[in-house]
Order: structure tokens, then C-alpha cells, then sequence
């Protein structure tokens, strides 16, 4: 056994869904690894049968339920959960950490405060004030410094397999992002770098707006000019949305971005991919999302950055659009048929230095 970490302590994952248990078995070929998950079903299974999902469960990962034991036995922690638990999960893990601790995560989402007695469908605009990203929430609820991300074309079904793929570490820190290319490189398995944290933040959360527009796409029964067109047209929305929230141009043009964006929208694996063409083909959201395994992190996603759009007044048609069908019972036809009729004359304008 060739374990690269030069250090004997584990390294820790918070999340055993799909990607958090891929994290955790990339890791285990060059390191031990402690898992952690609420759940003494999972803890069990991968104790006794190292199995969680029907993926099969590294040996030198080791799986438990105990929250403390990640921060007090692992200096270097994987957070992997939805965006909707993550404040509370940072506030579990708070006490146990100190500014030693590197924490890398791996969810795309927002964390969202509103006004008192409002919800996230009832406010009309959200200021970036209110909207954070994870290595946001990790910074206000604990005492650690050294933060990034995981983001890129990192579906977990071919990661689990061994299929060749990338992805983007990105932290304001060299030490973060060397430690996480050490950690998770292999010979299937390229790690790249980006000192945009927020950049590449903001391009994993928005991609997935468009992956669920390439599913409702694809349940429509059109073909790749479609798909080619939305793609383009999704990655510069991308951008204008980013850049109004605080992201870097060049981090969406990159793997975190287009890489993610093409795998993501080419993928029927994809969650958000699922809810689009589900969508498309007549089923209500409430009865899609009742019985998904995982949460699809765009559908929330939508609402957030479309109300983000508002404030900013950024041009945002597929958002826009997308939000309609979620939210306002428009139907996915109207919309691509609202879409194409839309007059855009200009196919990129965000590189003209006089933008």
C-alpha cells in the first residue's frame, strides 16, 4: 500500500452520498481516510461489507458517526453535504476545529439569510449580502483560515468507476490548493489549480440552472444544436452572472465552468439534469424531488440566483425562464419557445475590454 499523505493522521469526509463516498475512496489510494454520516445504517454497511450505495467502499476508509473524532483525529477535512445543511454542519463541527485545521468542500449551493417571516419564495430580490457561498459559511461559523473548494466535471458514477476526469481545487492559499492536488491526484485523476475561490464557487452553483434546462431539453426530444446553443448561450449567462456576484471571467471559462457545464448538461446521471427532463415530460417538481435519493441543488439554486438577477438587474433569460417553470407553472415548450423568439444579436460580449 502507497500512501502519499506524509502525515499518519486519516483524512476526514463529512457526507456519504454518492460524491462524498468518491471523494473518500480517491483519497483512500494515497491516504486513510475517516468518513462521517449521521446514519448507523451506512456506518454499518461500510464496516461490515465496506459498501454504501452500491458503491464499493475503499479499505483504508473507515467509517463513523461520531462528528468530534473527524476534527480531533484529521487535520485536513472534505466537507461533501447539501447546501441546506451545511450551516448546521459547520455549527456541529465549530467547536472541535482550530485554525490548524484545511478544509477543502465539495458542495454547490448557497447558503441564503432572509428577512424575518420571509421565505425564499416569497422575497422579490436577494443582495449578495444575503446569499454565501460555503467557504463563506465556513469562515463565519469557525475559527478556520485555510479554506477552498472542490469544483469541475466530476459526475460520481464515472469517478467510481476509475474513468479518466479533473478537477479544480481553488483557494486563496498555495498551501490549500498543494495540499489538495497531493491528496487527490492520481494516474486517472488530474487535479488543476485556481486562486479564485469565489470564482470557482459561483461557476459549480450556476451550472447547474443550465443543467437542468439541458434536461428539459433533452426530454423535449431535441438534438445537440439545441443543446449546443443552450450550452453557449448558458455559459455566458454564466459569466454575467458570476461577475455580479463576485467571480473572476476566466474561473467560468475553465474546467469548474465549460468543463462542468458540458459534463453536467451531456449527463442523464446528473440530478438536475433528471428534474429538467422529468420536467419536461409532465411531471410536477413536488412529485420529482419526493422521490429523489439526493437533492438536486439547482432547483433552489434557481430561485435564489434569479432573485440575485433582480437586485443586480442582470440579463438572465434561461434563469429567468427555468424559474417560470418551476415556480409559475409556465411550460417547458413556452419557455424554449419564449427563448428562441427573445431578440440577441451579439453572441460574446464579455470579452470587449469596454464591457
Amino acid at each position: 500500500m502507497n500512501l502519499r499523505n506524509s502525515s499518519d493522521k486519516p483524512i476526514g469526509v463529512i457526507g456519504a452520498g454518492n460524491f462524498g463516498s468518491t471523494v473518500a475512496n480517491i483519497l483512500a489510494q494515497h491516504s486513510k481516510v475517516l468518513l462521517f454520516t449521521r446514519q448507523e445504517s451506512v456506518v454499518k454497511s461500510i464496516s461490515e461489507s465496506h459498501e454504501n450505495k452500491g458503491q464499493v467502499i475503499h479499505p483504508n476508509v473507515t467509517a463513523t458517526d461520531n462528528i468530534s473524532q473527524i476534527a480531533s483525529r484529521c487535520d485536513v477535512i472534505f466537507p461533501i453535504v447539501p447546501s441546506c445543511n451545511f450551516r448546521a454542519m459547520m455549527r456541529d463541527l465549530s467547536p472541535y476545529l482550530h485554525p490548524y485545521h484545511i478544509l477543502i468542500h465539495g458542495t454547490k449551493g448557497f447558503d441564503v439569510t432572509l428577512p424575518k417571516g420571509q421565505t425564499l419564495h416569497s422575497v422579490q430580490t436577494l443582495s449578495r449580502s444575503q446569499v454565501k457561498t460555503m467557504s463563506e459559511v465556513i469562515r463565519e461559523e469557525s475559527v478556520v483560515v485555510r479554506i477552498g473548494c472542490l469544483a469541475g466535471p466530476n459526475l460520481s458514477k464515472e469517478l467510481a468507476q476509475q474513468q479518466p476526469a479533473a478537477t479544480v481545487v481553488a483557494s486563496p492559499f498555495n498551501e490549500v490548493i498543494q495540499t489538495g492536488k497531493r491528496l487527490l491526484r492520481n494516474d486517472r485523476f488530474q487535479v488543476y489549480e485556481n486562486h479564485d475561490l469565489i470564482g470557482v464557487e459561483l461557476a459549480g452553483v450556476l451550472k447547474n440552472i443550465i443543467a437542468i434546462a439541458s434536461g428539459a431539453l433533452s426530454g423535449l426530444g431535441y438534438g445537440e444544436n439545441a443543446k449546443g446553443l443552450l450550452i453557449s448561450r448558458g455559459a455566458v449567462e454564466m459569466v454575467y452572472l458570476g461577475r455580479a456576484l463576485g467571480g473572476n471571467t476566466s474561473s467560468f471559462l475553465g474546467l469548474a465552468g465549460i468543463g462542468d457545464l458540458v459534463a453536467t448538461c451531456n449527463s442523464p446521471t446528473s440530478r438536475n439534469f433528471t428534474v429538467g427532463n422529468r420536467l419536461a415530460k409532465g411531471e410536477p417538481l413536488a412529485s420529482i424531488l419526493a422521490n429523489m435519493e439526493e437533492v438536486a441543488e439547482g432547483v433552489n439554486t434557481v430561485q435564489i440566483v434569479k432573485k440575485c438577477a433582480d437586485f443586480y438587474k442582470v440579463r438572465a433569460l434561461i434563469t429567468e425562464n427555468i424559474y417560470k417553470v418551476l415556480f409559475e407553472d409556465m411550460t417547458v415548450q413556452n419557455a424554449l419557445d419564449y427563448l428562441m423568439r427573445y431578440p440577441m444579436n451579439i453572441d460574446i460580449d464579455f470579452l470587449d475590454s469596454n464591457k
